[in-house]
């Protein structure tokens, strides 16, 4: 197959895409340039000359009981999706939403952006030893598209209508109409074996090594306590440019712990090497000692540039209880960040003002011009189905700082309350049939008592009743899994240009759907109309613009109570690994660690 010249098919393709589309064939980046040209030896994030060898010990929390993350039911263990299948093309750490070509060598977008064409690296092989080939890649797609796989997949990619095999080595994703970011989400595709599992129903492949073609196959296993990974000495993508300088531990074990207590002691007692701390207390008062001021063991800070994307107190609307805006709001008022922070969080953290904080994306002040003119439209469509206050300054959280104040925040809550048909009687907060304002918060880890405690202190001066308690890892997934809950902490990862999983988080089909991401039954034509112009938009300022509305829309329905973030990642580890000097920009700290730290040759291995 003749190649085009670099430059000319840059221009080729910028000709045929919507304008700031640069479709590439090494690489594809959404709305704007790529960094990295076809002829790049590695990226800057990581150490091209970094030792390989030697071991890490990192931990999973809870349990596991399968080794297919595709499916539903049951809990993967950790480091599969990392370690063991590989991808079509894989993101960069150091630019906003492009990706490198991995399996796929060539990608060609088609002039009416309706199909994306990829030529496979004749190099990539399976642990097995066997070629990937095209039917590989359409048999990898079919099983992730069927009802037998988790249907987060058949949501992510529903736009992408089949997988055509056009030879050997090419197959072409054909999609059901335009969709900007469906370039890059079909690349994210894993690659497994069509003889992984020997033939068994896709849903049936529980405990079957993986046959994929990532640097790792899975050396041992003990189910639920530990798996450990062991670096293929024939991984077909040592040299890789998309692959240089990662994967260097010989094996990688996780070892699993009931909750972040236990896990610590581990990390104490020389079990695991490293550790990221989600919890400001546990950062502030566990590490530090012996372990520390020897030097056995590092403390540090990481920064990122990550969205903070939102976590918060998630009220779940197929409950009747939540049904009226007016109870969210009140809710919504009543938790008191600045305490927790002074009190909790040694002041670690920023109160999250947004569904899309830390990013361009967040909502501010009143609409501008160009969210205005989104807003009008849609009034159109819509009408009363818009918030009436919408093209109203957005209002931020509630603060405690003066001149504001708990007590004045809790008296707006009780206005409202009121004002929905609650009143304070016989000790609590009734309705007008006297049932009690009541509900239960699911908690998945200890640390979130802490804080869900301080929140139940406020609410039971309105006169409601939250119960809090922790449960069982497997428990809580079905739990969420099938919305079975009042109120859980839920969240979603940060991204600069948010795109399709929108639907699975806020979307009306994704509400009823079992396994969903929509932990607060998000239900809003609205919405649903927002989203869909998401991942359309033909440039960043549309796409901006449109996710800021969006952001509106959501934060005047006071779903959820807003957390916080922390602007760089809380990481202790041991003194024997080492990381690459570059940092990149948009992570997951264990992610790279995995990825791209490694063992220092000069240091023994302490015994496990």
């Amino acid at each position: 197959m003749k190649r085009l010249s670099h430059c000319s098919l840059i221009l080729l393709l910028s000709l045929s895409c919507f304008a700031q589309n640069v479709w590439a064939a090494h690489a594809i980046a959404l709305h704007g340039t790529y960094k990295y040209p076809a002829d790049f030896k590695h990226f800057d994030y990581v150490n091209p000359n970094a030792p390989q060898g030697g071991e890490l010990f990192t931990s999973g929390m809870g349990n596991f009981e399968k080794l297919n993350p595709f499916i539903l039911k049951g809990l993967s263990a950790d480091g599969l999706q990392n370690l063991v299948f590989e991808t079509l093309a894989v993101r960069a750490w150091d630019e906003p939403d492009t990706v490198y070509g991995l399996i796929a060598e060539d990608m060609k977008m088609a002039p009416d952006e309706l199909s994306l064409t990829f030529r496979l690296n004749r190099k990539a092989r399976f642990s097995n030893g066997d070629p990937v080939t095209a039917a590989d890649v359409k048999y990898s797609f079919d099983q992730l598209m069927s009802k037998q796989a988790t249907p987060m997949y058949r949501r992510y990619w529903n736009d992408v209508k089949q997988m055509v095999i056009l030879d050997p080595y090419t197959v072409r994703a054909d999609f059901k109409r335009k969709n900007h970011e469906l370039g890059l989400i079909i690349c994210e595709l894993p690659i497994f074996s069509r003889k992984w599992g020997e033939g068994k129903p896709f849903d049936k492949i529980t405990l079957d090594v993986p046959i994929a073609s990532g640097p790792y196959v899975v050396d041992s296993f003990d189910l639920g306590k530990r798996i450990t990974y062991r670096r293929n000495p024939n991984y077909w993508g040592n040299d890789h440019p998309a692959r240089l300088g990662m994967f260097n531990f010989e094996r990688i074990t996780y070892r699993y712990y009931k909750d972040s207590l236990t896990r610590m002691e581990g990390l104490k007692a020389g079990e695991i090497d490293f550790i990221q701390e989600n919890s400001s207390k546990n950062w502030a008062r566990s590490h530090q000692g012996k372990r520390w001021s020897q030097g056995e063991l590092i403390k540090t800070l990481f920064a990122h540039s990550n969205g903070a994307g939102w976590q918060g107190f998630s009220m779940n609307l197929r409950r009747p209880l939540f049904q009226d805006k007016r109870v969210r709001k009140a809710l919504w008022l009543a938790m008191d960040f600045e305490w927790m922070n002074r009190q909790l969080f040694f002041n670690l953290y920023t109160r999250s003002p947004s569904y899309f904080s830390n990013t361009e994306l967040a909502a501010t002040g009143k609409p501008d011009e160009r969210e205005q003119k989104v807003l009008r439209e849609l009034q159109k469509s819509f009408g009363n189905k818009l918030p009436s206050e919408i093209f109203d300054e957005i209002p931020a959280p509630p603060t405690t700082t003066p001149p504001h104040s708990l007590r004045d925040n809790l008296r707006q809550a009780r206005e409202l309350l009121t004002q929905a048909g609650w009143t304070y009687r016989d000790g609590a907060l009734r309705d007008a049939q006297g049932n009690p304002f009541k509900f239960e918060m699911m908690l998945h880890e200890r640390f979130e008592e802490r804080v869900s405690a301080a929140y139940a202190r406020n609410l039971e001066k309105l006169g409601i009743h939250m119960d809090y308690r922790v449960f069982d890892a497997a428990l809580a997934q079905r739990k969420e899994e099938n919305f079975d809950y009042d109120m859980v902490w839920g969240m979603m990862g940060g991204s600069q240009s948010p795109g399709n999983e929108l639907f699975d988080y806020f979307g009306s089909a994704s509400r009823d759907q079992p396994g969903s991401n929509n932990v607060m039954g998000v239900s809003d034509p609205v919405v649903d109309s927002l989203i869909n112009r998401i991942i359309q938009a033909e440039s960043r300022d549309d796409l901006v613009t449109l996710v800021r509305v969006l952001d509106r829309v959501l934060r005047l329905g006071y779903y959820m109570v807003p957390h916080f973030y922390s602007p760089a990642h809380r990481v202790s580890y041991r003194r024997t690994l080492a990381q690459p000097s570059v940092l990149p920009r948009y992570y997951s700290i264990e992610e790279w660690a995995v990825k791209a730290w490694w063992k220092k040759p000069d240091e023994k291995e302490s015994p496990r």
